[in-house]
This record gives structure tokens, sequence and C-alpha cells, in this order.
């Protein structure tokens, strides 16, 4: 693990110092990935006097480590001449993912100081959604003819290597409208005998993604299929790009980011998921507003409810203890539930074909930890109140509020999916209300019972 404050401290003296070798060696000798976590930790003025004595090359590559953010901020403070240079240096994919996050003037002003062809290649990819297989691909993609050999090929791969650098996982095999008829691996290039026609090693049966496919669909496919890049046509079959597994780990990350974010109520549709931290204090608060209303509306329905069971509470103000008891212990069963069921959907291995069974499955487990819990409280409501009957009141009406949580839980996302609502976007918010108010409702009414019972 990296010292970062004792680096940061380090890079400061050589600043200060004006010892511009001593901050060269030092940012010299860490890996670009480090030296993201090294210039987050220093002040934006400090951050850009270290960037700037970095070699370009390795800058560039480290931009391509960077978050957004970082990387907004450097290029528009290093000037637009460097920052031209250091994005020519950069993946077309990543130069476009940049741009996404820069006002529209300004990603004009560097597109227009593009190369021709290059400036060309990053419109189009800015022309695709962003979080689409075309958003997401690079346009660099090595491609052979099916009628060349395999000793064509090496050479070809040869000169092409002095000239360019490419990321190489597969060749792809194009005819002249760039239609894409295979893909060949470079084990079976390199151990077939030179004089092979790649007609006859190319695979044909091909894994491949639309321009258009969602990046969750993207992710899927990579999880599914175990590939380290696959390749990326639009609708007639022509080859566009490729996706690569650190691009598709980079999908799960966010995907799984924005399900944590989602589940717990916080609305990324409305704001982007980094500017939710790194943005202003009003994003924060538009993100996370919308469904702490919806909570607000449902705590308000379940006060209602206390408040028709005023009798009861006067009658017997100890009830009103054990109020946050059962609505935290339903609350966290019912968010169980919700979170297996959320990510089941999500990542295919439970499917609304299969909802009964989930749903009488975790039935019969919320029945089975309520009559645990159930039990445990009931023991020890009556050690402590000493009045057995109060305590089996107590302990059925939190068997009852568990189980019902469960089921809610289990039933609420399968509801949300088959009504085209993301489950988690609002199963956590709306679970946790309806178990509030159904919980106190069940809990004042067995407690009713038992006044109605011993007056």
């Amino acid at each position: 693990m990296l010292n970062l404050e004792n680096i940061a401290d380090r890079i400061r003296e050589a600043i200060d110092g004006e010892n511009d070798k001593a901050l060269k060696e030092i940012l010299e000798s860490y890996h670009c990935a480090d030296l993201v976590e090294i210039l987050q930790e220093l002040k934006p003025e400090e951050r850009l006097i270290a960037f700037k004595a970095i070699d370009e090359d390795k800058a560039a590559e480290m931009l391509e480590y960077a978050p957004p953010q970082l990387q907004v901020e450097i290029l528009s403070e290093v000037g637009e001449e460097q920052a031209a240079r250091l994005i020519m240096k950069m993946p077309h994919d990543e130069v476009a993912d940049v741009f996404a996050e820069m006002e529209e003037d300004d990603t004009e002003a560097y597109l227009n100081k593009l190369p021709e062809k290059v400036s060309t290649e990053i419109r189009e990819l800015l022309a695709y959604k962003e979080d689409s297989a075309g958003g997401i691909m690079t346009p660099h993609v090595l491609t052979v003819n099916k009628d060349m050999r395999v000793e064509d090929v090496v050479a070809f791969i040869k000169s092409k290597a002095e000239q360019d650098e490419f990321e190489l996982y597969y060749l792809y095999v194009t005819d002249n409208q760039k239609h894409l008829l295979g893909v060949v691996s470079l084990r079976a290039l390199l151990t077939k005998p030179y004089k092979t026609k790649i007609e006859d090693i190319m695979t044909k049966d091909i894994v491949k993604l639309h321009i258009d496919d969602p990046q969750d669909a993207v992710a899927d496919i990579f999880m599914k299929y175990q590939y380290t890049a696959l390749p990326v046509v639009d609708l007639y079959n022509r080859l566009k790009g490729m996706i690569t597994w650190d691009d598709a780990q980079d999908i799960v990350e966010e995907e799984t980011t924005e399900e944590i974010y989602q589940t717990s109520g916080i609305s990324t549709d409305l704001v982007d998921e980094d500017e939710i931290i790194f943005g202003s204090t009003f994003d924060a608060v538009k993100a996370r507003c919308p469904w702490l209303f919806i909570t607000l509306l449902g705590e308000f329905i379940a006060a209602n409810v206390a408040d028709k069971f005023e009798n009861t509470l006067n009658a017997l103000p100890i009830i009103a203890i054990f109020m946050p008891l059962l609505a935290g212990l339903g609350g966290n069963i019912g968010t169980q539930s919700i979170t297996l069921m959320t990510r089941g959907l999500s990542t295919g291995q439970v499917s609304i074909n299969s909802a009964l069974y989930h749903i009488w499955k975790e039935l019969k487990v919320g029945l089975l930890i309520g009559l645990l819990f159930g039990a445990m409280v009931s023991l020890v409501t009556w050690k402590w109140q000493n009045n057995l009957e109060f305590g089996l009141v107590v302990g059925a009406a939190m068997a009852v509020n568990m189980t019902l949580a469960a089921f809610l839980g289990t039933i609420t996302p399968f509801v949300l999916k088959k009504i085209k609502i993301d489950p988690a976007v609002a199963s956590g918010p709306v679970i946790a209300t309806t178990i509030d108010v159904l919980g106190l409702a069940i809990y004042f009414s067995l407690v009713t019972v038992y006044l109605l019972k011993i007056v």
C-alpha cells in the first residue's frame, strides 16, 4: 500500500524548493495508476505543477486511469496545445468519455485542434449514447482478409506494430465493405502452418455486440462468455470497433455502484454518479431528495395509523417502546429479501418465470426467522414485564411482521420489473414505508385484541 500522505509531502517539498529534478524523479518512479491516487492527495495548484513535470507519454497514460472529474480538471488547466497533444496519445474511446464530461464549446475547441481523421473518429464515438456499446468501444481494430495466409498476417501485424499502438486480443476477418466474417485467436494464428489460409482457421460462429446494445447487456455478455474482447457491429454487420475486458470491468463496477445507490434511494437518473460525490451540494441534494419525499409521505401514513390506535396507546403506553424494534427488524429482513431478488434479476440468476419459487422460499425463510425472533422477543418481554400474555402478543407481532416483510421484499422487485420499473430504483423506499405502515397496523391490532381480552 502506498503511503499517499508521505509521498504528497515529498512532492510538496520538491515544489516549494523548486527542485524540478527531484520532482520528476519522484513522479517517474510510480506506476500511472499510483500517480492518479498521488495527485488526488495534492491541492489543485500543486497537482497542476506535478502533472506538468510528468513525461507527456506517461501523463497521457495516467489520464486513462483518472476519474472523469480529474481528467477534465487537468485538461482544462494545462492549456489547449498541451491538452491536444495528450489527447492525441490517448485511446479514442477514452477521449470520447472525457469530452462527454466537458462543456460543448470546450469539446469543440479541442476537436478543432486535432487532425481531421482523429477528430472524425471521436465525433463518431460521441454520436453514440455514452452507456451503449458504441459509446464504450474503441474503433481501433486490427482486421485481415479471409484470403490472407498465416505468414501474411504475421508480417502484417509486425508492420502495424511499428506504425501504431493497438490492442491485440483477436484478429477480425472482414470483407472489402467491412462486414464481419470471422474471428481468429492468436493461439490459432501462431500454431498453424504459415501457408494456411485465414479462412480455414477463422471461427465463423461469432459472439458480437451491436452498437446500440446497452452497457448492462454488454457486461452480461462478457460475464457469460468470458472473452477478453468482443467485436461491435452495426445493423448491417459492419465492424465498427471492439470492447475489451477492462472496459467490461469498468461497466460492471459502474452498474454495481448505480445499483447500490438506487437501492439506497439515491437517484442516478437526475444526477450523474460521480457528481453525487464530487459535484455541487445542490446536485447531491437533488439526487437524494426524491425518494426521501416518498419515504416522508409513507411515514406520515404510518403516523396516521398510530393515531387511529390512540386509545390503545393511552391504555397501555408500554407498547410504544416496542415500535422501533418491530420497524427495525421488519425493515432489515425486508431489505435482505429486496437485495437478493434485485441482484438476482440484475445478474440473470433470477427471472420473472421463477418468481413463484423465490416468493415461496422467502416466505418460508421469513416465517422461520420471524418465529425464532418472535420467540426471543416473547421471552425477553415476559421476563422484563412479568407478563406472559403481553410477551406472546409482542412476539406474535414480531413473527407476523418479519414474515410479511420478507414476503413484500421478495414480491416487490418482481412486480416492479413486470411493470417496467427498475427494481433497484424503487424497491428500498417502497418496501421501507410499506413495512412500517403494515407492521404498526398488525402490532396495534394484536395489542387491541389483547386489551379487549383482559378488560
